[in-house]
């Protein structure tokens, strides 16, 4: 039987994994943390996501848990004024003409419930991979205390920092932002002041993005800040942020209340390795490409990666496909995040954070202006779908 060894247990990892075994595939999933990172990062995933969570069987849990979200509001702030699209339009073109917003720590805690399920899938916890060894026949993480767990293949979804992409000798060619992105889950009750499930705020001094998380009134927002101020301030800056953009009065203490339940701060980079193929030893994800999460495309594109390398990685294992049709994956991947998701969210960023209120302005006419037409919106809603890559096999 062959055997595949992932290093990382986000939710890459994770339904690479899960979609490897339910292929009759052995798994062994290494990662260097106790349990799956539950910190603020990820939170809504598009419809071309959904139907990769659907293949690999954990679509109707995810949804349980999650928020479905039909309607997408940009906000120009100054004005008050909103632009609404509606993804309801895409039924009968799309399998799911929707998204789902949940944290990314609950989607890989729903992924290794299903993954545990099978007896082909084994866990390493606590297991810090120092170096990756590999021949033809094979490739092997090793592991801190000098132990190596071999595989036929192995996966590198082990983020931005990969060990896997440095130890195979990949470089990560791209640029890092000037400034830094704060993840914070707050309650707060948006819904009172006519925010949907997913906003996109435009406005010079408090642009961000706004999503619900939970039915009971957890929130995600997401604003940007200089990468040089301390981090030991967030907390002061949070709350310094959230008096200026919450749409409430003040209180009779003159303070907005809000209950701050977890941030987390991360720069932001667009970058790529140079292949995501390096003989027995693949990419996926973070440890791939990296871009700024604007527009929900961060870990969209690597559950994307994944959507098309474990079929193909299953068809070589098979013995139905030859190994060239990794590189066909490596290629086609790297051409959609280099042209397609790096562009598309990097515009995106420049669009919510930081822009004058004139350009602001001019962008959300010009957003309007591409969905003035039920015929134009339904193109427009398509659009996130060129992200995704044709199978190789």
């Amino acid at each position: 039987m062959t055997h595949v060894v992932v290093v990382g247990a986000g939710p890459v990892g994770l339904i690479a994994a899960l979609g490897l075994v339910r292929r009759g595939i052995e798994v062994t999933v290494v990662e260097r943390g106790e349990r799956p990172n539950d910190s603020p990062r990820a939170a809504a995933y598009h419809y071309p996501v959904l139907e990769v969570m659907a293949d690999v069987g954990i679509l109707e849990d995810v949804e349980a848990a999650g928020i479905r979200i039909q309607e997408n509001r940009l906000w120009h702030r100054p004005t008050g004024e909103v632009f609404i699209t509606d993804q309801g339009k895409l039924a009968g073109r799309v399998p799911y003409p929707y998204n789902v917003n949940l944290g990314q720590g609950e989607l890989s805690q729903i992924v290794l419930t299903h993954l545990q399920r099978h007896p082909g899938a084994t866990m390493r916890w606590s297991a810090d991979v120092v170096d990756v060894e590999q021949d033809s026949a094979g490739a092997a993480a090793v592991l801190a205390d000098g132990e190596r767990i071999r595989g036929d293949w192995l996966i590198g979804a082990d983020g931005a920092r990969s060990l896997v992409r440095k130890a195979v000798g990949l470089g990560f060619d791209g640029f890092t932002w000037d400034d830094r992105f704060v993840a914070t889950n707050i309650r707060y009750p948006f819904d009172r002041y006519g925010y949907g499930g997913a906003n996109l705020i435009l406005d010079p001094e408090v642009g961000c993005i706004v999503a619900q998380l939970t039915k009971d009134g957890l929130w995600r927002v997401t604003f940007a800040e200089d990468d040089a101020l301390p981090e030991e301030e967030i907390p002061q800056r949070i709350d310094d942020f959230m008096q200026r953009f919450l749409p409430s009065e003040p209180g009779p203490d003159g303070r907005k209340d809000f209950e701050l339940v977890a941030y987390s701060p991360y720069r932001m980079h667009q970058r790529s390795a140079e292949s995501y193929r390096v003989g027995r030893v693949l990419l996926a994800g973070d440890a791939a490409h990296v871009t700024n999460p604007t527009g929900a495309l961060g870990l969209t594109g690597g559950l994307l990666d994944v959507d098309v390398l474990v079929p193909a990685l299953a068809a070589v294992a098979a013995g139905t496909a030859s190994e060239e049709v990794l590189d066909a994956y490596s290629d086609a991947r790297r051409t959609k995040f280099l042209e397609h998701t790096s562009p598309f969210a990097s515009d995106f960023k420049r669009l919510v954070y930081g822009g004058s209120e004139r350009d602001l302005r001019e962008a959300f006419e010009a957003w309007k202006s591409q969905a003035d037409t039920e015929e134009k919106e339904i193109e427009f809603l398509l659009g996130i779908g060129a992200i995704r890559s044709e199978q190789v096999v």
